[in-house]
Order: structure tokens, then sequence, then C-alpha cells
């Protein structure tokens, strides 16, 4: 796509914009219907951006007069322009004076724009701003354009406020969902806002990232199921807790805390309820020490070594040999034995001597087995001998030193 630039540093497009045959058919029938009339506040219509300037960018309305729309519209969270000329965009017309025409998108996260009237606010859906003056009963009373409104205590955020008193003096953007002018009564939502920005932001991000890539992100809470990382773009991700690391935890915080800055992978993305499920990993990102890389040098088959009875199922026990390392004694080794009767009765943290009999690296899978006596001497004598064997020859190469 060809681009020029003007003196002021407005940026244009001197060839037609190949987007979406859709898009471009809606704006197509548009221009037949708004052929020798009028827009009105309140229309809403699909818009090409012409030229993006500093603070002020024009675009097409489908008649022969151009309409103005805040750059800061066209801004994501991190304040970077979002669109390009020659993007479609949907937008509400809020203003017609003259030969002039003003804009917005649907949703903006731009300061609210100044309208006529709290009724037109409410009936183009636009932002309006308010302060918070006082929390009443079941939610907040509001200051909206010197108008008093009330903000039930569900629709203030997205999730439960900790501290409703310390929201008191602050200032924010909300829709309008009830209005009575004679009543005095408005009744307004930061809730169906941020919803609304956040459906925007997924569809965004959605289109730019897959499952199996890797990001970063911060990670903003935790429960007992798992830790919620920030994506960026209002974005969130789950990390399920086996997904924290490779050592079985009892809760997130053994691992990570909020605020932690950590490398995750896309494991699925799901959408539920208009709303994306993104599962994470911070383990399958290389953000945490796999110790079954090791498994095959340090656990070798035959090895004989002590474990820790972590749980008992009823086809055998699982036991631990080292963090993040655990392996299956099936029932039917134990019972091969000639006490088997004392594992019957063996629990969680009681210590045992197990054999390797089988390890299965990439199944992450390590069969156990109870050893012989004889075994036991034998493995014994052989640590011995590598014991002395390494010694031997740490005293041959400092002795070459000398």
């Amino acid at each position: 796509m060809a681009k020029k630039t003007n003196n002021s540093g407005d940026i244009f497009d001197e060839s037609p914009a190949a987007d979406n045959s859709e898009d471009f058919g809606s704006l197509f029938e548009q221009s037949l219907s708004s052929a020798g009339r009028r827009l009105q506040t309140g229309d809403k219509l699909k818009a090409e951006i012409l030229s993006i300037g500093k603070e002020e960018a024009f675009v097409s309305t489908g008649t022969p007069q151009d309409a103005v729309i805040l750059r800061a519209d066209l801004l994501d969270d991190e304040k970077n322009l979002k669109y390009k000329v020659g993007d479609i965009i949907d937008v509400i017309v809020v203003k017609t004076k003259g030969d002039e025409i003003r804009v917005t998108r649907k949703g903006s996260k731009s300061a609210p724009v100044d309208v006529e009237s709290l009724e037109d606010a409410f009936d183009m859906e636009l932002p309006v701003e308010g302060k918070v003056t006082e929390v009443v009963n079941g939610g907040y009373r509001v200051s909206v354009q010197g108008q008093a409104a009330f903000c039930p205590i569900s629709q203030m955020d997205v999730r439960p406020v900790a501290d409703p008193a310390g929201l008191i003096g602050k200032k924010f953007e909300f829709l309008i969902t009830q209005f009575e002018a004679r009543k005095r009564n408005i009744v307004i939502s930061r809730r169906k806002l941020l919803d609304l920005q956040r459906a925007e932001s997924e569809g965004t991000w959605i289109q730019t990232h897959k499952i199996g890539e890797i990001l970063q992100g911060t990670i903003t809470r935790l429960e007992s199921f798992g830790a919620f990382v920030d994506l960026g773009q209002a974005v969130e991700g789950l990390v399920h807790i086996s997904e924290v690391g490779f050592v079985r935890l009892k809760h997130p915080s053994e691992a990570v805390h909020v605020g932690d800055i950590v490398q995750v992978k896309i494991l699925k993305i799901d959408e539920e309820d208009s709303r994306l499920k993104i599962s994470l990993s911070i383990k399958q990102a290389g953000g945490v020490g796999d110790p079954w890389m090791q498994v095959p040098q340090t656990y070798p088959v035959g090895s004989i070594l002590d474990g820790t009875v972590d749980k008992k199922a009823d086809f055998g026990l699982f036991v631990v040999l080292a963090p993040g390392i655990t392996g299956l004694l099936p029932k039917s080794k134990w019972r091969e034995a000639v006490d088997s009767g004392q594992y019957e009765n063996k629990k969680k943290g009681d210590v045992i001597k197990v054999r390797v009999d089988e390890v299965k690296f990439t199944e992450r899978k390590i069969s156990l087995g109870l050893p012989t006596e004889a075994e036991d001497e034998s493995w014994k004598q052989h640590q011995t001998s590598q014991s002395f064997g390494a010694l031997a020859a740490a005293f041959q190469q400092a002795s070459k030193k000398k």
C-alpha cells in the first residue's frame, strides 16, 4: 500500500486499501443508502481511515463529506497506533455542526466525547466520565456531568472490589444503562464498558497469537487452582497449578507471586460464554528447570534407592524419588515380597527402599520394584567402588598438576 506524509506529519494513502470484501461491500451499500442525505447524531456506520494526523484522523462516511475522529480512538492499551490508513472501523456519529462531522468508535477507550446531553450518550452507548462520590447501599453514587448517577456494586468492575471506600474520589468511564430524565434516575455501569473493551482486545489478540507460542506475562492473582497471568491488551490467561512447575504444589504461591514476570506457553484457546479462555503453562515454557532431563543418568534401570511414599492407590504406591520425580510401585511387585504385608500399611511420608525397573522417558513414567537383599548389598558395593574410583581419579589428576 503506497502512503505519503504531508508537512504536518499526517499519513495519507495513495492506493486503495486491500481489506476484506465484506467490509468494502458494506461500505458500498452504505454509500448508496447515504447518497443525498445528511448524517445525524447517533448514526452507526463503517468508515475507512483516510489519513492519520498527530491529534485527529479523517475517515470516509459514505457521503460526500468526510468525518473527523480523535487519534486517541485509534490507540491500543500501550498508547500505540492500533489501526492504519485503509483499515475499516465501526464508528458512531457524535456531532454534526455545519460542515463538520465528528465520530467515535463504540466502546472507545479514549476520553469521553463531549456530547450535548447524557441522553445522547445513553442512546448512542457512548462512554461518559464520572467521579465516585460515596458508597451507598448496593453500590456507589457517581457524579456524571454534575448529575447524580447510581452504579450497582456488581457493575463497578469485572471482579469484586476489595476496598469499596478506596474508590471514592476516583474518576472512571461508564456506560449509561438506564436513563429517566423526569425521575432523575440514571444507572451506569463500568463493567459493561470494560467487557466491551476486553472483547475488542481479545478479538485483536487472537488474530496475532497461536497455540504453542511462548509469551511473557505478569502474574495478577493467585487462586488455589492456579495463577492468572496478564498477557497485555487486557487479555488474561490461567496457568493451572499442575502447569506452574514440575514439583507437586499445594498452592501456586509456593512457586510464584503476584507481580512476577513469567514466560508462559499457550496450551489451549477456547471461547466460552463470549469470553476467551486461555490455558497457559509455565513449566512447558522452560521457566522452571525440568528434573526429568537428568533421569536417565541419575536413575538408571537397576539402581536402588530410598523413596518417600506420596500416596497410596488401589493398584500400588506412588513413591517420590526426588522433587519432581515420582515412580509407581505396583501392588503386584510387593505381593511377591516375603514381608509383603508391611506395604499394605504404608502411608504418606514413609520411606521405603525401591529398585528402578523401567524408565519411560517420553511418557515421564518410572516403574519401581522391591530389591532383594542380595541386590541391595551388591548395589551398595557398586556405589562404594564408584566412590573410591572417583577419589582415585581425582588423586591422579591432582598428582599430574604437581
